[in-house]
């Protein structure tokens, strides 16, 4: 039986959650809204136990707008990298930031090159609707966020803003936020450290320190210091770190002019010992993330940028995928292409939603979520997502970079993005 006390708190959440997406005009809420939702929103921890080729546990952690030299030149994140394998060629898809959080969630950023309030429409689907296919429990925490679910701006409101939309992936999809569980799904690191303790970590996270942890408002040794403070103990905690595979890595780097990669790195109990202290040379975007997850455990695809995306090693070699190679002479991916969600700073605004693929198999060789085949069932793609990067022709972004890759059967296969 329930206490009276434990119905009202249910009641309210239920109440809450019906409101679903908020206008945009409400993306600062009230004192006493945030209050409220703070007694009464209930956290949703949903856990599952799907097998995966190469893991069973995913969870990929942040941070901000570091060139890729810098952060080697940290002690701490230098360390951590030796206990796992290092990403030399991971590179972020754009720039600013927000962008790139979307596009981690969405497997595309829709043109969008500004860090400013926005909502995607419900037609875009997530991993969420991956996940959901093979009920693989999921979840975001979000350091310092106000209460579960929580679609605000920023919080607090005045002094040093420590929780930030704009680094929040699936709150900007209202195809998550129209939904009544899946808000409470995004959490704070009071729930992390709960549902630690209670053995209810979901099979993939996400989690984003605070603006000042994550380097955003200070620096890499904070960053770093942070990190060299977080992360350890969960290595050496076997609930968590057995057969979980971590990503450490960064939003996009602190500069525009040069080429977009990132420092990155895999730990964790899925990285084999014998692979601890190397490297990987392969060239990945957040998009490979999505099409990662998806050949380890199965998933289909959202036939946008995931559909084309090199899949990290570990699960290439369990599938027999071959990974593309990159020239890298001219490959900078600091460009957003023209889209609907451009304010016109970096791209051109473009009044078209793109349209994704809905017959490729795609790398991870699962075809499509089917939500993306109803909704777009009989529509032409407008880019070629089975390319390893992301390019538009019309607008020349990104295009001219070759790559190819040698079969096991021999064959060579070249492409280029013309």
């Amino acid at each position: 039986m329930f206490s009276k006390q434990t119905l009202s708190a249910l009641v309210g959440a239920v109440a809450l959650a019906s409101a679903r997406t908020i206008p945009a005009s409400d993306k600062l809420p009230s004192a006493e809204e945030i209050a409220k939702a703070q007694a009464t929103v209930v956290p949703y921890s949903p856990v599952s136990n799907v097998k995966g080729l190469a893991f069973d546990r995913f969870a990929q952690i942040w941070i901000e707008n570091t060139d890729y030299q810098t952060t080697a030149n940290n002690i701490d994140f230098a360390t951590l990298a030796k206990e796992g394998i290092l990403l030399t060629n991971y590179f972020a898809t754009t720039h600013p930031s927000q962008p790139n959080y979307l596009a981690s969630a969405a497997g595309d950023n829709f043109g969008l090159d500004n860090d400013d309030f926005q909502q995607q429409p419900a037609n875009i689907s997530s991993i969420a609707d991956l996940f959901d296919t093979k009920h693989i429990a999921w979840g975001q925490y979000q350091e310092d966020l106000p209460y579960a679910g929580y679609q605000g701006y920023l919080y607090p409101e005045t002094g040093p803003h420590e929780y930030v939309r704009k680094h929040d992936p699936l709150i900007l999809l209202n195809s998550v936020t129209d939904d009544d569980t899946r808000p409470r799904q995004i959490k704070n690191f009071s729930t992390f450290y709960e549902d630690l303790e209670h053995e209810r970590i979901p099979q993939y996270m996400f989690i984003t320190p605070n603006m000042t942890n994550d380097a955003h408002d200070s620096d890499i040794n904070v960053a770093g210091s942070w990190l060299a403070d977080f992360l350890p103990p969960l290595l050496k905690n076997e609930y968590f770190s057995k057969d979980t595979l971590i990503l450490v890595t960064f939003d996009e780097t602190g500069n525009y002019t040069e080429a977009n990669r990132v420092y990155s790195f895999l730990v964790g109990g899925a990285v084999p010992q014998h692979l601890k202290g190397t490297w990987d040379d392969t060239f990945y975007t957040h998009y490979s993330i999505i099409a990662s997850l998806s050949a380890n455990w199965g998933l289909p695809l959202l036939g946008r940028w995931d559909c084309g995306a090199n899949l990290l090693k570990l699960v290439a070699e369990k599938t027999g995928f071959v990974n593309w190679q990159v020239d890298y002479d001219q490959l900078y991916l600091n460009e957003t292409y023209p889209g609907p969600q451009s304010e016109g700073e970096y791209s051109e605004e473009l009044d078209r939603w793109p349209v994704p693929t809905t017959s490729e198999k795609c790398t991870a060789g699962h075809g499509i979520v089917d939500i993306v085949k109803k909704t777009y069932e009989g529509r032409e793609p407008t880019y070629n997502y089975t390319s390893p990067i992301p390019y538009d022709s019309v607008s020349g972004t990104n295009t001219g970079i070759k790559y190819w890759r040698t079969l096991q059967n021999g064959k060579k296969e070249t492409g280029i993005t013309l």
